[in-house]
């Protein structure tokens, strides 16, 4: 027996006992009222109790200086001036005086603490200052602080962050049947389904087998009017879904609505890639597959020679990624970059940038098990250099220079003793030297820039660090001041606790899985609370709060007397390769056996934490995690709220279905489904549904309902007619407390229809 494990097991008979000396917090029924009303006078009190949290500047000419406004208590502000080679701050202008000014001016009366000012600009050469008001400018003195009324100013470009480069684009804007060369000689057209090239009387018949119903289409020509490439389209029609309003207005009969949506296994449109050759005037086959999954592709010629071009093509079923040149003299083929898995490949999260110049490209991928970038001569068809490497995350990039050759990214999991998902930003060369790191603090980061990027705002906070917002010079990173840090005087003196962040570990023992906890105000360490998760375990992200919460449902619920909590566990994004493949082929497994430690864990450190008695709720993905973990892991989970659940990954959307679950749809799919095994449930469930859900069908939740009545088994059901795809809205979330109220606390929540 290892050490770790004698001291888990010892720490788990310990807690056992301490557990066994605690009683159960069951609340009398006026308790619970008085909580209701508690939590509910805190929703409406809370909000804006946290001042100073952000700071988003406006840049002077010159960037020696930038403003900004804060919001203070009771909705106050003031604006604030900091001169950046001085590295202090100050008052923009005197307030009150500019109050004085302005309400002359606007023939009104305004508060130096309250000045409806939405934007200001200092002039370089005049003692004033211009500020907006209600979308009128006025120029203001500050000497006299007289305000007039003035023209608009020529506002700089202030944005604050980078140009940002899409990965890549499965659709070609250039779907017209009629296009005009780019040397304007020649105009290809469709006609009867076929491929025509004219100029002047001259007119060129490229096919002749295309029809009606399979016609060629979306030309696109070369960049030297030499080549015209184009498709043999197979369409297929999208299968539709129905939704019944049953409450409209102003009618005494429901209406039946119908959209289109494709479900998993639904087949595409497909495209047959030909290439027309101007000058022998014939047609030819690309030696490559139809191009059957998402649309057609998007062409991008090299620059240096247009007779080659490439495209991206992702295989359906997720486990192939290709970029593809094509040499459009004859037709052949070769690929640039081909990777493969076992598992899958999230394309949406694959960056490609091209550098025409150079023949090279910017390629991520997770090939070494993590998330990075790779360099690739597109000449030779190979990778040059890895541009970032380490067991660590690329979370995305911000910005390429070309000319200095180097990236701005994102990072996470860099910075050894820190939650792995806090992103930091970095700056890299191409060949992967010269890392710089423009983020330090342990937490969350998000920058802004100055117009020429000379310098950044870093805004940094955790669940439990409220904000921080420091100047930095982008050059090294150098701190050159603080510019505010959030104030939570108020807020804390509501007796607010800030939750916790907390994590151990997953099933195998080695991962670590990061959550928050939230407690309510006035809980009694030396009762037992249950337990409620917040879940949401859809594989395309991760879910956990990373930055300052000030306030929200989680802790809102928590006020009836609950530990709510909210965990990330293994299938979701954002980690490794292999933490996210957990989630492969086998979506039922929500990462539940880590969020079941979790929680274990949590009440091995605090006795108050009784596990006897947890409940989850989610909507959508979460939705159907929350029922499934009802009907998997019924001897941990005992209640579950349910909002609008994809519980069937067939009835679910293809795209993001596919991408996880895999294709062709296989019996795991079946095996999986909370329809399949909704006679296991033991535990309470409430499910809740818009009848007008138009991203999961409202039938999926109905074939829960389903087989749950033919299972005989009870349950709760609540359907909101007319809403789309919801967590149920004020009404559900209501319905939501009293469902845990009940069954969790042991007690009958506030009767609305008479308390």
């Amino acid at each position: 027996m290892s050490g770790r494990y004698f001291i888990f097991l010892f720490g788990c008979l310990f807690t056992n006992r301490l557990l066994a000396q605690l009683p159960s917090y069951h609340p009398s029924r006026d308790d619970e009222k008085a909580a209701y009303r508690s939590a509910a006078l805190l929703d409406s009190t809370i909000r804006n109790k946290v001042y100073k949290a952000s700071v988003r500047a406006r840049w002077l000419p010159g960037e020696t200086s930038f403003f900004y406004k804060n919001v203070l208590a009771d909705s106050t502000s003031e604006f604030i001036l900091a001169d950046v080679s001085r590295a202090v701050k100050k008052p923009a202008f005197d307030h009150a005086r500019m109050a004085v000014g302005l309400s002359k001016a606007m023939d009104t009366t305004l508060k130096g603490d309250r000045l409806p000012i939405t934007d200001l600009v200092y002039p370089t050469k005049t003692n004033a200052v211009l500020v907006q008001v209600k979308s009128k400018w006025y120029s203001c003195n500050l000497s006299t602080y007289n305000c007039t009324v003035t023209t608009a100013p020529v506002l700089p470009i202030n944005n604050s962050g980078f140009e940002h480069h899409s990965r890549w684009e499965y659709h070609d804007d250039n779907t017209a049947s009629d296009s005009v060369s780019p040397s304007k000689e020649w105009t290809a057209f469709i006609r009867d389904g076929n491929v025509f090239v004219k100029s002047g009387e001259e007119e060129i018949p490229f096919t002749t087998d295309g029809t009606k119903d399979k016609p060629y289409g979306a030309l696109k020509w070369s960049p030297d009017s030499k080549y015209l490439v184009g498709y043999h389209i197979n369409p297929v029609a999208i299968q539709s879904v129905h939704h019944l309003f049953s409450s409209l207005p102003n009618t005494t009969r429901a209406r039946l609505d119908t959209e289109e949506y494709a479900q998993p296994g639904d087949p595409f449109t497909s495209f047959e890639m030909f290439i027309f050759n101007l000058a022998d005037k014939k047609a030819v086959k690309v030696n490559t597959e139809v191009y059957d999954f998402l649309g057609k592709p998007y062409l991008r010629w090299r620059k240096s020679d247009p007779r080659y071009f490439t495209y991206e093509k992702a295989d359906r079923g997720h486990q192939r990624f290709r970029v593809i040149e094509v040499d459009a003299s004859n037709g052949s083929t070769r690929n640039i970059i081909d990777e493969k898995t076992n598992t899958f490949i999230y394309e949406e999260r694959i960056f490609t940038h091209y550098l025409e110049d150079s023949n090279e490209m910017i390629w991520s991928s997770e090939k070494d098990g993590w998330y990075h970038l790779y360099l690739v001569d597109m000449l030779k068809g190979t990778i040059k250099n890895e541009i970032t490497t380490g067991q660590w995350i690329v979370r995305g990039v911000d910005s390429v220079d070309e000319k200095k050759r180097e990236i701005w990214f994102r990072g996470s999991g860099m910075n050894a003793g820190e939650d792995p998902y806090n992103i930091h930003y970095y700056r890299i060369n191409f060949d992967g030297s010269h890392l710089v790191k423009l983020t330090t603090a342990n937490a969350q980061h998000a920058l802004s820039f100055s117009p020429s990027k000379t310098y950044y705002l870093d805004t940094y906070s955790r669940p439990d660090l409220p904000p921080v917002t420091e100047l930095h010079r982008t050059s090294d990173g150098k701190l050159i001041m603080e510019v505010e840090r959030a104030d939570l005087k108020d807020y804390l003196a509501m007796g607010m606790r800030l939750p916790e962040v907390f994590h151990t570990k997953a099933r195998d023992g080695q991962t670590d899985i990061w959550g928050v906890v939230c407690r309510p105000r006035h809980f009694d360490s030396t009762y037992r609370y249950p337990v409620i998760e917040n879940i949401y375990a859809g594989p395309q992200d991760a879910f956990v709060p990373k930055t300052f919460m000030p306030y929200g449902e989680m802790q809102s619920l928590a006020e009836l007397g609950f530990i709510v909590v909210q965990i990330d566990g293994m299938g979701t994004a954002n980690r490794s390769k292999a933490f996210h493949d957990r989630c492969w082929h086998n979506l039922a497994d929500a990462g539940l056996p880590d969020r079941i430690l979790w929680i274990k864990a949590l009440a091995a450190r605090y006795p108050y934490v009784d596990t006897s008695r947890v409940g989850l709720y989610g909507t959508s993905a979460g939705g159907q995690n929350s029922a499934g973990a009802l009907l998997f892991h019924p001897e941990f989970y005992k209640a579950a709220v349910s909002a609008c659940g994809c519980h069937d990954n067939r009835v679910d959307k293809q795209w993001w279905n596919e991408q996880w679950m895999g294709y062709p749809v296989g019996p795991h799919y079946e095996a999986q489904s909370n329809v399949t095994n909704a006679a296991k449930l033991q535990g309470k469930l409430l499910l809740i549904v818009g009848e007008a859900d138009h991203n999961v069908p409202p039938e999926s939740t109905y074939r829960v309902v389903d087989a749950l009545i033919k299972a005989n088994k009870d349950f709760d059901l609540l359907v909101v007619p007319g809403m789309d795809h919801s967590d149920g809205g004020p009404y559900g979330r209501k319905k939501k407390r009293d469902f845990f109220v009940r069954n969790l606390l042991g007690v009958e929540p506030p009767e609305r229809n008479k308390d």
